[in-house]
């Protein structure tokens, strides 16, 4: 059914047309937008040309409409109208909870000018144009909303785009000044870097699930955590997997940063491990590169929650970096290949930090075999557990081990665990 449709005949009250007090719209207007000042809040912060032009223009076109459809007019021309004034709305960042509480103040004060001499004898017509004036606002109120919401819709997917391109840019080391004024985002002086893998939701792998739309799911509660913590400076590329975020001015050694990735692993609702690395805009490219080489490195060791500085991951990544001592490195626990649950205690005992309690109750046996595992571990690999330099070989031993082939189980699962917990 069409507005026009809904309309239908005249209404009268005591024999003169419902519309009647409202018709002169123009003073009526003034004194309505008047009250708004007074009674809604945002209205009072609007400059005083919106109030006197846009604000009132719209009031008196909501009052033609009101008119027009009291009276069984044809309406289409004066929702156009509204349609494009809420889309004006939407790009000037007026609350939209602001603009309904607005048009239910005008039409209190509408149905008190129409009842204002009404009688007993005016009941059935009063209940007609109880029903007009509801379809009135009906009419209104969802013309503004889809409106609104459509031209927001545009506006945030043209910010999207924008800051997908700056963002791009920066990555790809082409940032340039003429693009951010283009894109209506300024280049910050610096930026934090970070690196962040997002793990699969455990329901992507349910076979009654559709898994592309889960992770999708996941992405968006992801990147609307993001946008409710950092606002639009923000600047990301990410996936279901991951990605990058510039985050303008912060300092890595902000603690706000770990409770971001906090919140986003909580959003995703799985645990989330990033990296951050500090740089300038033409440092972005070579700082995003560290970062996921860092980033790559903690998942190696299957650290699988929270925020990793460069300094908390100095020594691993030297460790790790190719060449004659990583190769060393590597092959320093060979003798254990062919003894698993040797190699399984000396993770487990460098994960407890060396305490021979705990490692004997997380495998379930006596604190004597535990001496026993570990001085047989000293006699295969020539390091000795119980001291300083021979734990500092066979944990560097496990980290290089992590790199010999990445589809294999963790060897420093345990220890590097404990260390980020």
């Amino acid at each position: 059914m069409s507005i026009t449709d809904s309309a239908g005949p005249d209404l009268t009250l005591s024999g003169r047309p419902a519309s009647s007090s409202l018709r002169d719209v123009r003073n009526l207007s003034r004194k309505m937008v008047g009250h708004f000042i007074e009674t809604v809040a945002h209205c009072r912060t609007l400059p005083g040309e919106a109030l006197n032009g846009d604000i009132t223009n719209i009031t008196r076109l909501c009052l033609e409409l009101a008119v027009s459809m009291l009276d069984g007019s044809d309406i289409p021309e004066k929702t156009l109208l509204l349609r494009n004034a809420a889309a004006g709305w939407a790009r000037e960042g007026i609350p939209i909870d602001t603009i309904h509480h607005a048009v239910h103040e005008g039409f209190k004060l509408g149905f008190d000018l129409i009842v204002a001499n009404a009688t007993a004898a005016d009941f059935d017509s009063l209940k007609e144009i109880s029903r007009r004036l509801l379809e009135i606002l009906d009419t209104i109120t969802s013309t503004v909303s889809r409106a609104y919401v459509t031209e927001l819709r545009a506006v945030v997917g043209e910010h999207h785009t924008a800051a997908h391109t700056l963002a791009s840019a920066l990555l790809g080391g082409h940032p340039t000044f003429t693009m951010a004024r283009e894109c209506g985002i300024q280049i910050a002086d610096s930026y934090s870097v970070v690196a962040l893998a997002i793990p699969p939701h455990p329901e992507e792998r349910n076979p009654h699930l559709d898994g592309a739309v889960v992770a999708r799911r996941k992405l968006r509660r992801v990147q609307s955590e993001l946008a409710t913590r950092c606002g639009e400076s923000v600047l990301s590329l990410l996936s279901v997997d991951g990605g990058t975020i510039l985050l303008p001015s912060a300092s890595p050694e902000d603690k706000s940063l770990d409770e971001l990735v906090d919140s986003l692993g909580r959003a995703a609702q799985v645990p989330i491990v990033a990296t951050v690395i500090a740089a300038t805009p033409v440092e972005v490219p070579t700082a995003a590169d560290r970062a996921h080489e860092l980033l790559d490195m903690v998942q190696r060791l299957r650290w699988t929650r929270g925020l990793f500085r460069f300094d908390d991951l100095a020594l691993e990544y030297q460790l790790t970096r190719p060449g004659p001592g990583l190769e060393t490195l590597r092959t320093l626990l060979d003798p254990l290949d062919e003894h698993p649950e040797l190699l399984e205690t000396l993770k487990r005992h460098i994960g407890t930090n060396l305490n021979r309690q705990r490692t004997a109750r997380s495998l379930h046996i006596h604190t004597n075999t535990v001496d026993y595992r570990l001085k047989r571990i000293g006699q295969l690999t020539g390091f000795d557990p119980a001291q300083a330099s021979g734990v500092w070989y066979l944990r560097a031993a496990l980290v290089a081990r992590s790199y010999r082939d990445s589809e294999d189980e963790s060897p420093v699962g345990a220890w590097a665990g404990a260390v980020s917990s």
